[in-house]
């Protein structure tokens, strides 16, 4: 049996296939990329590095805010079998020097700005799309061993863990996703995700590549003039998270253009309100993580939706297990762990060993269940339960309850450390539209009538604040260790 096709091959053989379809396209200008210039710049970056006589397996810090451009140098550096180290351009120098220790020194920095001197890595600018070359079906050159991706996971303590993901775990996923979400070349994707992030490379890239098709980037989400754009770019599916598709939905009435297939949401729940706002247009809710190369299970594009899933495994391996390690039956709330050809067998250097068991298994720290049928359902993450006295409190049972209010466009609970009882629920609550002090008054004494009609006791909160907004990852995902660290300094 033939290996699997590596990045570099895929590159070439879909640039044999089409080599004037487009790869990439630029959300706020005429730009593209075609899939002979991806080809090409391969190639170039190929050459590259191997004058620079970096070894197989050597880091490339990717410092690019460019979307274009930073998508040709990472899935170049992969596909010459070097090590890509996605970063966020947002980053200053000291934490660019943290990344390089952390590599042990990296091999080169790749940027698109010129206030990097300070790095202590070799620099080289972005490499401009060279006209396409001779495409030959004899194939490229050989590749001198699999190139990677590191990505480090934000840690709210201590040392961010690396996670590298070789280019066949992340192509095992991306054909995953290509297969779920049944992309055809004729599809034009959008991402206004960061690409320095897992979703953005395997669910935006890499997928697209796969099945030959077209990536529309964005360097961040716009809600105004939204909808025009994806008519006027013909988008057949949107790559989005939750709190993206609540910013549309609180926008009041819109039509959802007739070319637009599927909007795919990932990162958190989905309050009903919005996923209604949305009218037909199917969706697909994923559950993943980086350690997974960005999906574990995902919703079928053709099956009716289940409340509260986030689908079911896609090539992956997922258990709910006890606090003694028995793997629990169908309905039963437990730790998930998962095994598969795409998830990571360890973490970068070593580090957080306890995390993986003797057969391959991952703990990823999130609780939930799985029905008779196999679908997976997530209540939350084990450090995010609330410990009330001895009660557990699962946080998304309370802000589902709260988000059942129609005006509630987001909320989060979190616990309150608490003399008596160790922890308190508290929630935040973020309003559809803007209110007086009179209506949030009024509001607010609404919510606290809604669970205390549907939550026990214990897992009511004992405080609901209207906010703005609150802490958030640059993908959009809440980030609750900062909330509950907001809500102890209180």
């Amino acid at each position: 049996m033939s290996a699997p096709e590596g990045l570099r091959a895929l590159i070439h053989r879909q640039a044999l296939a089409s080599p004037r379809s487009r790869y990439l396209e630029d959300a706020r200008s005429n730009r593209s990329i075609d899939y002979a210039e991806l080809e090409a710049t391969a190639s170039v970056w190929a050459a590259e590095l191997n004058a620079r006589g970096i070894a197989p397996g050597g880091s490339v810090i990717i410092d690019i805010a460019d979307p274009l451009d930073f998508a040709l140098v990472h899935l170049s550096v992969i596909a010459a079998g070097r090590r890509s180290v996605p970063t966020n351009p947002d980053l200053t120098e000291a934490e660019l020097r943290r990344i390089s220790d952390l590599l042990d020194g990296a091999d080169l920095l790749v940027t698109d700005r010129d206030d990097r001197a300070g790095i202590g890595v070799p620099i080289v600018p972005v490499v401009p799309v060279v006209p396409a070359i001779t495409l030959s079906s004899t194939g490229p050159a050989a590749v001198p061993g699999e190139g990677s991706a590191l990505l480090f996971t934000s840690g709210s303590t201590g040392t961010p863990k690396g996670v590298e993901l070789g280019e066949r775990q992340l192509l095992f996923v991306a054909r995953g996703i290509a297969e779920n979400n049944q992309l055809v070349p004729t599809d034009r994707g959008y991402n206004p995700l960061p690409l320095f992030h897992v979703n953005a490379e395997v669910v935006g890239l890499l997928s697209t590549l796969v099945a030959g098709a077209t990536i529309v980037l964005d360097r961040r989400f716009h809600r105004t003039g939204f909808w025009e754009l994806m008519d006027e770019r013909r988008i057949t599916w949107l790559n989005a998270v939750p709190a993206m598709l609540a910013v549309l939905a609180r926008g009041g009435e819109f039509a959802v253009p007739a070319c637009l297939r599927f909007v795919r949401s990932a990162s958190a729940p989905l309050p009903d309100a919005v996923r209604a706002s949305l009218g037909d247009v199917p969706l697909i809710v994923s559950y993943g993580m980086t350690e997974g190369a960005s999906q574990i299970t995902a919703t079928p594009l053709d099956a009716p939706p289940r409340d509260g899933s986030v689908g079911v495994p896609v090539g992956s391996e997922v258990q709910a297990r006890a606090e003694d390690g028995t793997v629990l039956a169908a309905g039963e709330v437990g730790a998930f762990w998962i095994r598969g050809p795409g998830i990571v067998t360890s973490y970068f250097e070593g580090r957080a060993r306890e995390r993986f068991d003797a057969d391959g298994w991952l703990s990823t720290g999130d609780l939930g269940y799985l029905d008779d049928d196999g679908y997976v359902y997530l209540v939350g993450r084990s450090d995010d339960v609330i410990n009330r006295g001895g009660e557990k409190v699962y946080p998304a049972e309370v802000e589902e309850v709260l988000l059942g209010d129609a005006r509630v466009r987001e909320a989060v609970v979190v616990g309150k450390p608490d003399p008596i009882l160790h922890q308190v629920p508290v929630a935040f609550v973020i309003p559809v539209s803007a209110l007086s002090d009179s209506e949030t008054l009024a509001f607010v004494g609404e919510l606290f009538e809604r669970v205390e009609r549907e939550l026990p006791r214990f897992k009511r909160p004992i405080d609901i604040s209207v906010v703005n907004d609150v802490p958030r990852a640059p993908t959009g995902k809440v980030q609750r260790s900062r909330v509950r660290e907001l809500v102890e300094q209180e």
